[in-house]
């Protein structure tokens, strides 16, 4: 057999481009590391950056610089020290030099907001819509609408990095392709590639519990909480989970479509076209068909909680009625993914103080003693906004992962 033979200056040579290459991928790890702590946690000085990244002091001055160079950061002044010496700049995220548009598309409405580094809001806009069957092209179109103002409102220059979308169907995270959404009677439609086209940036599109597990893992309840799931109800149910505190999405994105889980098998008839799925005995229109109330969305809730708190017998009953069917389907997810934490969104965060009782009694008869023990059942903290602040965090993610690639990719204006 003939020698291996390597000349001594080519294998030198790429060795160096390895070890280079290798240097550069931990600048980049460490540039993101100290990125998102300021972006989530907000303004701190290098003291506490260096305690809770173990980066040590040098580092942080480098990595600090190199991010206000970027125009991510800012440094200004801190808080005045209780012993001798010079009070410790404090560093903040600068919402202007990373900005996104996030876009939520419910049932009853459209949401839209500009959003920047920090969680900031520059601006948002939520318009109820009639419960209508409004086509891809038509909801494009408002979404543009309502985006243009806000966006001609941001800081000049802009910094735009791109937008995220929250949308209640079964959508395909590599390309925003919306397979099902029937309670809009959406089929098959490529959503993401119809807004990047309209909007002219990148667009992310993900299901809205999963927006709702992410933005309450980072900014609500959840915070440093590894395993929850966020159920969100509206006309149907979902669930977004986080698993070690990252989203579990299955191979395409389609995992979560807890509301399509059969619960009943003679149970009602559902939109899907199968029979006993869990959102039509704990969904809006199982509330709907137990209090007799001929109303959906707000409309509804609102006709709920007054009469809940004026001890209408009927309603009390319906909600009683509904916690026992979340508390079983609860207890099922509990058994199957061994949560920390269970979050209640949507409706079911409105109805919360009517609701957990029951959800917890239930629950524990359907659990295993040992999961139930672990796991937490607590309405969500971000309200409404909860879909939206997951849809910027969505679109918010390339930037805080490769700061000074993304940086240079941002585009100064979105379309026109």
């Amino acid at each position: 057999m003939a020698d291996t033979y390597i000349d001594l200056p080519n294998k030198i040579d790429l060795l160096g481009k390895s070890r280079g290459a290798g240097a550069e991928e931990l600048r980049r790890h460490n540039l993101s590391t100290v990125l998102e702590q300021v972006h989530l946690a907000g303004p701190q000085s290098r003291s506490q950056l260096t305690s809770t990244t173990g980066l040590n002091r040098s580092t942080i001055g480098d990595l600090i610089s190199e991010l206000t160079t970027l125009g991510l950061v800012g440094e200004g002044p801190g808080q005045a020290p209780t012993g001798p010496g010079r009070p410790s700049p404090l560093v903040s995220p600068r919402p202007e030099g990373a900005e996104v548009l996030a876009v939520e598309l419910s049932v009853d409405s459209i949401a839209v907001a500009t959003v920047g580094l920090g969680g900031h809001f520059f601006n948002e806009v939520r318009v109820a819509r009639p419960r209508e069957r409004f086509s891809p092209e038509q909801t494009v179109r408002d979404v543009v609408k309502l985006a243009q103002p806000l966006l001609a409102a941001l800081p000049d220059p802009s910094a735009m990095a791109g937008v995220g979308v929250g949308v209640v169907g079964l959508t395909r995270r590599s390309d925003g392709f919306v397979h099902l959404a029937p309670n809009l009677g959406w089929r098959d439609v490529p959503l993401g590639a119809m807004l990047a086209e309209e909007l002219g940036t990148p667009v992310q599109v993900a299901n809205d519990a999963d927006l709702g597990a992410l933005a309450e893992h980072r900014r609500g309840v959840g915070i440093g909480v590894g395993d929850l799931i966020y159920l969100s109800g509206e006309a149907g149910i979902g669930a977004g989970i986080m698993h070690n505190g990252a989203p579990m999405l299955g191979s395409a994105g389609f995992a979560g479509e807890a509301g399509h889980t059969l619960i009943h098998p003679k149970g009602q008839r559902c939109r899907c076209g199968a029979t006993g799925c869990w959102e039509t005995e704990a969904g809006e229109a199982a509330l709907i068909r137990l209090t007799g109330l001929r109303l959906t969305g707000q409309s509804l809730l609102d006709a709920v909680l007054a009469r809940a708190e004026a001890s209408d017998e009927r309603t009390l009953h319906a909600l009683d009625e509904i916690g026992r069917w979340l508390g079983l389907g609860i207890g099922n997810l509990i058994n199957l993914f061994n949560p920390e934490l269970i979050v209640l969104g949507g409706f079911f965060h409105v109805l919360a103080p009517y609701l957990e009782e029951t959800i917890n009694e239930t629950a524990k008869t359907a659990t295993l003693r040992a999961p139930r023990a672990l796991a937490r059942i607590t309405a969500g903290g971000l309200g409404p906004d909860a879909v939206l602040i997951g849809a910027a965090e969505l679109a918010l993610t390339g930037v805080i992962a490769d700061p000074a690639k993304r940086s240079s990719a941002m585009s100064s204006a979105l379309g026109g």
